[in-house]
């Protein structure tokens, strides 16, 4: 499971934790699991404050409100408990209710007394892009961080759960122009950070993009600095050779999980061609090049080759996940 799959986990963490400094109380909410099709797999998060607003989801509608209103009316504070289960359509009627699919249902941990100095330094982890595990042991409702944990990013048996968190997903887009911004906005609702590179000044200048990380390196230097990994995707959209080769020179040699760039596909076979010849890149290292960049939807302004850039990056990542699961070797990177 992908944490973007999940959802913002910085997000909920964060509000939970700035909640609990308040002085609020706050009800973390954890996806065990799904029986049919679902918005949230396990592992998604949320929280919900004690006068019933929430961050993040657990079901993508249905089941909120009823927990809103448990929560709100105090009953899941004073009840002595910590950490407790609660499942949803479990039967014809459930399923009624709460408008979940035809056989179709969903368990959720509800933790009441989340611990702030433990939210803080998993928070401070998540940050930091430092993996650890979460566990938590439904007979006492205690909380564990590990720097350890099963293979799986969420796994649960019959005492508990346990829950990988960081590092994100990381997006190193060449080109801060139009289309960089707008892929570079989309990418941050979707849980990436996202760095721009853009040596050129005419570009760079007025960045004011909250949250996006500008550098003026050139993009080879960039991307071997940056420690590409299979959490990482590499976009190249300045249309500029001199720009964009030299930052998929040096990416599709690294185990990243996407690399495109932005160009017809006489543009790509040209590309590749010049790839091969001046930088000696392999067709196998070449064949792992997404271009013409995106998902083909008829996309022509910025703003629609942005989201057809984005939409690629979830399949992507969603193929990575699901062999990864499987214990398939990883064909994602191709």
């Amino acid at each position: 499971m992908s944490a973007a799959a999940r959802g913002n986990d910085e997000t909920v963490l964060a509000q939970t934790l700035d909640w609990l400094r308040q002085g609020r109380r706050v009800a973390l909410l954890t996806v065990l699991g799904t029986y049919g099709a679902s918005p949230r797999p396990p592992g998604a998060l949320a929280a919900i404050r004690d006068d019933g607003m929430i961050c993040g989801s657990v079901s993508g509608g249905c089941v909120e409100d009823d927990l809103r209103r448990e929560i709100a009316e105090g009953g899941v504070f004073g009840d002595g408990r910590t950490a407790w289960v609660r499942s949803f359509g479990a039967s014809v009627e459930e399923r009624q209710r709460y408008r979940l699919p035809c056989g179709n249902s969903l368990r959720v941990a509800v933790e009441t007394m989340p611990d702030p100095a433990q939210l803080e330094a998993l928070l401070a982890a998540v940050r930091q892009r430092r993996c650890l595990w979460r566990r938590v042991d439904y007979q006492d409702g205690a909380a564990y961080l590990l720097n350890e944990g099963p293979a799986d990013a969420f796994a649960e048996d019959e005492t508990g759960f346990s829950m990988q968190h960081g590092p994100r997903w990381r997006l190193l887009i060449i080109g801060g122009a139009e289309l960089g911004r707008y892929l570079a906005q989309i990418a941050l609702t979707l849980d990436y950070a996202v760095t721009v590179c853009e040596p050129r000044e005419e570009y760079a200048a007025g960045w004011e993009l909250g949250g996006v990380a500008l550098s003026a390196e050139m993009p080879d230097d960039l991307v071997l600095a940056f420690g590409c990994d299979e959490r990482t995707a590499v976009v190249a959209v300045t249309h500029d050779p001199k720009l964009d080769d030299l930052a998929l020179m040096e990416a599709l040699r690294l185990p990243c999980h996407y690399v495109g760039a932005l160009g017809s596909a006489t543009t790509t076979m040209k590309r590749k061609a010049r790839l091969a010849e001046h930088f000696g890149l392999t067709p196998a290292e070449l064949d792992r090049l997404h271009g013409p960049v995106g998902l083909a939807i008829g996309s022509r302004t910025p703003a629609e080759i942005a989201v057809s850039i984005a939409a690629d990056l979830i399949a992507s990542r969603s193929a990575c996940h699901q062999e990864g699961a499987h214990g398939v070797e990883r064909s994602c990177r191709t």
